[in-house]
């Protein structure tokens, strides 16, 4: 089927894609920022920050500061009808026994948060809509939309991520009767998932959940041990000497006397979490469609069973002629 758009319709879609970015983004690890807390994943980092999550090129703007990749899954149905109550599982896997690294520089457990964006019209499902047997599958979830006019952006987190590794979505389709800004036909759904802090803060200023590296060549002069991390002292060809101050977390890798390039590392990698985005497609479709799509294969067999009769008759009037 192919998708029809007003160009209102366009607009939104493009504004829409934008948004995926933005949650991951604050999965980041704001949190950090602030004060020195378990796993961060803030989605409002993203909601502030960026009008359009999503790059031209299609990668969410969460990964500009959570590095690492890492899986994301979706599951959603093939079709739906209109005005119905579907549900969207996102999946964020890792393993549980990981432990990252805190904004104090502790060690524990990860969060996990996640960004759906669906097509337009579609949104999540109004509370008298869901099932009984949905709301178990949801649990103590709370769910919030990008802004008051982008229903369709959903976003979830940060939630433990030991107890929320998979997070069920639940959505509710348009109807085109009642919305003529929506048509039947197959659209795209964009999905980011995060697990554990980021590597770089919205301000562009490094956590102390990833790899410090030298900032010069030369020969590691000294490696102390501060209050708050290390310093460690890099002595360049001309003489003079350059500090990088590690915050604690990362652990020094480099001993004294050692020779390193630029950009060589200096420490090990803690970060065990990492972002993903996964794409998939979803048909509204139409129940007079299927109806017809039924009626027809109906009308196929039946055909078919009246040509196997008629064949049927034929031989039988053949066979008495002969006989006759």
């Amino acid at each position: 089927m192919n998708m029809r758009f007003s160009p209102k319709a366009l607009v939104r879609q493009l504004g829409r894609l934008s948004l995926v970015a933005c949650l991951s983004l604050g999965l980041l690890g704001a949190a950090d920022w602030l004060q020195p807390q378990a796993a961060a994943a803030y989605p409002f980092w993203a909601q502030e920050n960026y009008a359009s999550p999503r790059e031209a090129t299609g990668k969410i703007v969460c990964a500009n500061c959570h590095l690492a990749k890492k899986p994301t899954e979706v599951e959603v149905p093939h079709s739906v009808l209109p005005d119905t109550v579907f549900k969207a599982v996102v999946k964020i896997p890792y393993d549980r026994s990981s432990q990252q690294v805190l904004g104090d520089g502790s060690k524990g457990g990860l969060n996990v948060g996640a960004v759906l964006m669906l097509p337009d019209g579609f949104k999540l499902a109004p509370e008298d809509r869901i099932s009984e047997e949905l709301k178990e599958e949801i649990g103590n979830v709370y769910f919030t939309n990008y802004s008051a006019d982008q229903e369709n952006i959903i976003l979830v987190g940060p939630l433990p991520g030991d107890d929320h590794q998979e997070i069920v979505f639940p959505v509710l389709s348009p109807d085109p009767a009642k919305d003529k800004n929506v048509f039947f036909g197959k659209y795209q759904i964009h999905v980011g998932g995060n697990r554990g802090r980021g590597q770089v803060y919205p301000t562009g200023q490094k956590s102390n959940n990833g790899v410090y590296t030298a900032p010069a060549a030369g020969v590691i002069d000294a490696v102390t041990e501060t209050a708050s991390g290390y310093d460690i002292v890099i002595r360049k060809e001309d003489g003079t000497t350059v500090t990088e101050a590690v915050p604690a977390g990362p652990t020094p890798i480099v001993e004294v006397g050692a020779e390193v390039a630029a950009g060589a590392a200096l420490t090990n990698d803690p970060n065990v979490g990492g972002f993903g985005q996964i794409d998939t497609e979803i048909v509204l479709q139409s129940s007079n469609r299927v109806l017809g799509v039924v009626a027809f294969f109906f009308a196929v067999m039946l055909a078919q069973m009246l040509l196997v009769l008629k064949k049927k008759q034929v031989e039988k009037v053949q066979a008495a002629e002969l006989n006759f």
